[in-house]
């Protein structure tokens, strides 16, 4: 249930982050960068190219005057062209809207002259645009009754959210006025099907331009044969390449001159644009409905089972969409699969934070449920699930630790049973500390005695070494306590403590319905029969010879020799006690 009331919300948050910002931000981006790794390393031909002539800083110096009087200029231009034979002209400047021959005469009629010419060669299409009120800046009537109606176009193109360009607009709706725009009217009279869509900026190489001058050289030179050499049988656009004006953001860097510059001048959206109608290649777009079809699907992905193999295979998946939406881009079909993608990854990774949640909270429950009941090293195998709760051991070699309180018998005859309950809640609290700190597992508590072992669930990698190091520690503790129970007016305590090191089995022994971790075997035995000699030895703590050999550093053990253990044969022990310590 838990499951499914989390799918239904993770559902429900990523279908409506698709409507937010971030979401649409996160597509247009990978779209971005698929254009440009398309345009890179697998560019699309094309069959007819689109030359760009444009007005550069060295024909502003040369002309002398404003740009807005460029009417011989113009006129002489629409002359190449019509000497040239192009497919189509098209003006990515704006005409003024008044007569200037008032200024010098003849101005208009330059102009009208090249137009005139041109239109029984190519079509001709002026560029408008709008002026400071949005409504739509009007041009000098006779250029527009020798251009037609269908010989005018916008030059603005669609912004995205994002404030670049990346789409091809039939027409625009500016100032209450819908007017078709530059390349989509230049398409019309072409007779190239128009459609709504994105430009394919993976088609063709970067632009060069042909500068305004050196065509105004060939017209006047009458070079005819150069002119068509350069734009016969091709589509050419007229626009300005200065370097800080009309200037877009695109997804791909188009003028082969001006690589560095992270903008593109607004002419080579235009020729872009026309490649694309041209060729046939306007990028068209799943609708908002196929998007949403895929995020929900992508939500399924709640439903893996969390692992490396589904993260795995998540990934995987999410790759190959990656990459069969570029390879469909190429084709000129953008199925928008990136904000799926990662809304299937974050849906994954909400059932993985959910699972990992609950795995946390049933730690943290069995910690304070078993904290008191097992070893912390048992626990702490258990919770990572390297050690399973089921009957059986495996041998192991392990440093066996048992210690005992010499005369507790006595001692506890003559204390009420609780105060002897507080004193051996007081003195374990200790001797278990030690015995943990050294990376020792309790094994049991009998009666006032201990059993530990060294070596297992976690190998370690000189038991012996830890064993010795955790009885040294007990014994440190016990002086420390026993200074206690002095403020308090009670008698000392004293202990023995035996170390044996050997081979066991140690897992989970006992029966199906209650079991322990413990360990079993000979050397379990030993080391509780040595720690039984450690009265009768004199010291607080013997080991036998598997043990002291072990140990990196042996100073302070004495060779006892063999001391007979009851019900085996004798075993060789050393002793060892800290100084100073009161001898028995």
């Amino acid at each position: 249930m838990q499951l499914r009331i989390g799918f239904a919300l993770v559902f429900a948050i990523l279908l409506a982050a698709s409507f937010l910002p971030p979401a649409r931000l996160l597509e247009l981006n990978w779209l971005d960068l698929q254009f440009r790794l398309l345009r890179h390393y697998a560019p699309l031909p094309v069959s007819q190219e689109v030359v760009v002539v444009g007005i550069d800083d060295a024909a502003v110096r040369e002309m002398n005057r404003p740009l807005a009087t460029m009417h011989v200029e113009l006129g002489r231009f629409l002359e190449a062209m019509a000497l040239a034979a192009p497919r189509a002209v098209g003006l990515d400047v704006t005409l003024p809207q008044t007569s200037y021959d008032g200024l010098k005469p003849g101005l208009d009629a330059a102009l009208l002259r090249g137009m005139l010419r041109l239109r029984n060669v190519a079509p001709l299409v002026l560029g408008v645009t709008i002026d400071a009120t949005g409504a739509t800046r009007p041009v000098h009537q006779p250029f527009l009754t020798v251009a037609g109606r269908e010989g005018v176009g916008y030059v603005l193109v669609q912004l995205d959210e994002d404030g670049a360009t990346r789409r091809f607009e039939e027409r625009l709706a500016e100032g209450g006025a819908v007017v078709p725009t530059l390349a989509g009217q230049l398409a019309r009279r072409l007779g190239v099907p128009v459609e709504y869509g994105l430009v394919q900026f993976a088609l063709g190489p970067d632009f060069h331009y042909v500068p305004l001058r050196d065509v105004l050289a060939m017209q006047a030179a009458g070079d005819s044969a150069g002119l068509a050499r350069h734009f016969g049988g091709r589509v050419v656009i007229l626009g300005n390449v200065f370097p800080y004006e009309d200037q877009l953001k695109l997804p791909v860097r188009l003028a082969a001159w001006d690589r560095d510059r992270e903008t593109t001048h607004g002419v080579l959206m235009h020729a872009q644009q026309m490649r694309s109608l041209i060729e046939g290649r306007i990028v068209r777009s799943a609708g908002a409905a196929a998007a949403l079809l895929l995020v929900c699907a992508a939500a399924l992905a709640w439903w893996l089972r969390p692992g490396g193999g589904s993260a795995l295979l998540l990934g995987a998946v999410a790759l190959a969409a990656l990459a069969i939406e570029m390879a469909l881009l190429r084709q000129s079909v953008h199925v928008p699969l990136a904000w799926p993608a990662l809304a299937a990854i974050l849906a994954a990774g909400s059932r993985a934070s959910l699972e990992a949640w609950h795995a946390t909270r049933e730690k943290r429950w069995l910690r304070a449920a078993f904290a008191g009941l097992v070893s912390p090293a048992v626990l702490r195998e258990i919770l990572t699930g390297n050690l399973q709760p089921q009957l059986g051991g495996e041998r192991r070699e392990i440093c066996l630790l048992f210690s005992d309180i010499r005369g507790f018998t006595t001692l506890s005859e003559s204390l009420p049973p609780e105060e002897v309950t507080r004193l051996l809640d007081r003195y374990f609290t200790r001797m278990v500390a030690a015995i943990h700190a050294h990376g020792g597992t309790l094994d049991k508590f009998m009666g006032d005695g201990i059993m530990a072992f060294f070596g297992a669930p976690q190998p370690r990698d000189n038991p012996c070494a830890d064993a010795f190091a955790a009885a040294r520690t007990m014994l440190a503790a016990l002086a420390e306590f026993n200074r206690e129970l002095a403020h308090e007016g009670r008698a000392p305590l004293a202990i023995g403590i035996g170390l044996n090191y050997g081979a066991a089995v140690v897992g989970y022994i006992g029966a199906a319905d209650r079991h322990e971790y413990t360990a079993i075997g000979d050397a379990v035995n030993t080391a509780s029969r040595i720690e039984g000699l450690t009265k009768e030895a004199g010291y607080p703590l013997l080991a036998s010879r598997t043990v002291q050999e072990r140990l990196p550093q042996q100073e302070g053990f004495v060779p006892l020799g063999e001391l007979a253990v009851k019900g085996r044969a004798a075993v060789e022990v050393f002793g060892w006690r800290p100084a100073p310590y009161p001898a028995d």
